[in-house]
């Protein structure tokens, strides 16, 4: 293997549908599939994948991928005309051979540049042109990171408004034994209630039935406890001020057709997100939207995470 292929390695994926895979030297991975600009895999040292995909996934477009991290944009769920989340997760991209230099400096060789551009299909229900930069990256340490950066390229002066969310599905072993830390005391609105806004209660989100909100106004890191695996995921985020968590829990698993019955058990979905304030872009602005998850043990101190290994961390 050449010393650039064991960083990135271009090559065809299921059914033959063109991805990329990066690797870190000290063992990381991630898989990212030019259809939806998709990140499908992302695997620790050992081996163990990180993130969730659906036992019942076929890879077979038009149908979006389920799981991973799909780009939701520029339509979160349902609140507004077009698809659900939006066509962005949908349409295949492009590797970028000439992207703008990142303000975001990292050591990192293990990353792909990817773009998207509107189509002239993508006019006719959206009326607007843009270009969607995305670069996905593994850190030094294996973190993956995410980093979308979308500009208004209408020429007809006109400005334009969307929604946005990194839709993640993490891998946990069993989500009764999870928990969510960053987001106590926060408001939410919640979708299985009409969006009806409510306030947090408890010190931490734990699970025993299906779940479905936005929360607003969130800090920029979240941990995710999966206290079976001893595994705490870290989620940092930049420019998206909200965060969804959903998971359908049983009756919605059976009745999702391209979701397994049993797997709501080993996925959790937390996801960076710009919701509850739109964002708006005259011609030629640019918005940028960063998202980065970090792998590392759990620390107990009397049932809590050690806050020095997980929230002072740069």
């Amino acid at each position: 293997m050449s010393g650039e292929k064991l960083y990135v390695e271009h090559c065809k994926g299921i059914n033959g549908l063109e991805k990329v895979i990066l690797r870190e030297v000290r063992g990381f991975s991630a898989e990212v599939y030019l259809y939806g600009g998709q990140v499908t895999s992302w695997k620790n040292e050992y081996r163990e994948e990180l993130l969730f995909l659906s036992s019942k996934e076929t890879f077979r477009p038009p149908k979006p991928i389920r799981g991973g991290i799909p780009i939701c944009f520029p339509q979160f769920r349902n609140l507004g005309a077009l698809e659900q989340h939006g066509f962005a997760r949908t349409r295949f991209w492009s590797v970028d051979p000439d992207p703008p230099p990142f303000p975001i400096t990292t050591s990192s060789r293990a990353f792909v540049d990817l773009i998207l551009r509107n189509s002239e299909d993508d006019v006719k229900i959206w009326p607007h042109r843009y270009e969607f930069r995305l670069r996905v990256a593994l850190g030094p340490g294996g973190d993956l990171m995410l980093t979308s950066r979308v500009r208004n390229t209408n020429t007809d002066g006109k400005p334009f408004t969307f929604t946005f969310a990194y839709h993640t599905y993490l891998a946990v072993t069993d989500i009764s034994e999870v928990r969510v830390e960053g987001l106590e005391t926060l408001d939410y609105l919640d979708h299985l209630q009409n969006r009806q806004r409510f306030t947090e209660q408890g010190d931490a989100l734990t699970f025993e039935s299906e779940v479905d909100k936005v929360y607003l106004s969130t800090p920029t890191k979240i941990a995710i406890i999966d206290h079976e695996r001893k595994r705490t995921f870290v989620v940092r985020k930049d420019g998206l001020p909200d965060a969804a968590v959903w998971n359908p829990w049983d009756k919605k698993a059976k009745a999702i057709a391209d979701l397994g019955d049993d797997d709501y058990k080993h996925m959790l979905c937390v996801e960076a997100a710009c919701v509850e304030k739109p964002i708006t872009l005259k011609p030629g602005e640019e918005w940028r939207g960063r998202q980065e998850i970090s792998a590392v043990p759990s620390s107990y101190c009397s049932g809590q995470l050690d806050p020095k290994k997980i929230f002072l961390r740069n």
